[in-house]
């Protein structure tokens, strides 16, 4: 029996998770303890950091006193490799003040640097030592998939990629439909983008919900995992709506039309490094 009282999704290594998650990437440390401990408060049982976003001291302290929770660290980029990604796991270990985590992702392939499948063997090595319970990645296309799988025989619980109306991946989610991958939706919202446009916030209106609610319900109807960030209680509370959210087909198929090849507003994978 999960220890969520939100909806979950099953991983490919037997585990549960919530299916809606918070993000803190842009909350400042000085800030995080608090934003966190908002987002517990209103429900979220998913918490998601990284070493970049510099704040997990901040993250841990909101966690402290706190139970049934689910939380997901990166290892960053100038991290990668064997040694230097255990050594950087146990340095995260010590910022969150926790003996073990749930999650940890490879936060990008970094291709040119060729060391994301000793950085999985890391992974895989922390797992079995019982460091963190799950290990995916992040930003992963479908070679670097392919690469640390075939290397180790491993396949990551989770990929978390980039991934909004108005850039939706459906390739890569129909990859990791059929290796039993989660796909966790970074910037849901399009980072505010997407709420502007004319069927979201007609189907809002439709709702009376938030634009962002009704991003988010999409996100969840077609089995996706976002995670929004929010730093007020009011939109914490306000995108947390969107478990209650049902979407009729015709407002999914209105929200799908908007897809576009040239949507991507973060990184490109394939040039980062």
């Amino acid at each position: 029996m999960s220890r969520f009282t939100t909806p979950t999704l099953t991983l490919n290594d037997g585990k549960t998770m919530p299916q809606l998650g918070f993000g803190t990437w842009q909350i400042e440390e000085s800030a995080a303890s608090g934003v966190v401990a908002m987002a517990l408060d209103a429900g979220y049982e998913l918490i998601d950091t990284a070493r970049i976003y510099d704040n997990e001291a901040g993250v841990g302290q909101g966690l402290q006193g706190r139970e049934n929770f689910f939380l997901t660290t990166k290892v960053w980029n100038d991290d990668q490799g064997y040694r230097e990604a255990r050594e950087a796991f146990q340095r995260a270990l010590e910022r969150l003040e926790r003996e073990s985590i749930d999650l940890v992702l490879i936060h990008w392939p970094c291709p040119g640097m060729e060391k994301a499948v000793d950085t999985w063997k890391a992974l895989i090595d922390l797992r079995e030592l019982g460091k963190v319970a799950s290990i995916g990645v992040s930003n992963f296309r479908q070679q670097d998939l392919e690469r640390i799988i075939t290397e180790t025989g491993v396949k990551p619980v989770l990929n978390q990629i980039e991934l909004h109306p108005g850039f939706q991946q459906r390739e890569l989610r129909e990859l990791h439909d059929s290796q039993g991958i989660v796909t966790q939706s970074w910037s849901p919202l399009g980072q505010g983008q997407a709420l502007a446009e004319g069927p979201i916030a007609q189907i809002a209106e439709e709702l009376g919900q938030s634009p962002a609610a009704v991003v988010l319900a999409w996100h969840l109807h077609h089995g996706l995992a976002p995670i929004p960030k929010a730093s007020s209680r009011g939109h914490i509370e306000a995108n947390f709506t969107a478990l209650q959210l049902k979407l009729s087909e015709e407002q999914v198929a209105a929200i799908d039309a908007l897809d576009s090849p040239d949507g991507r507003l973060g990184s490109d994978p394939a040039t980062l490094c």
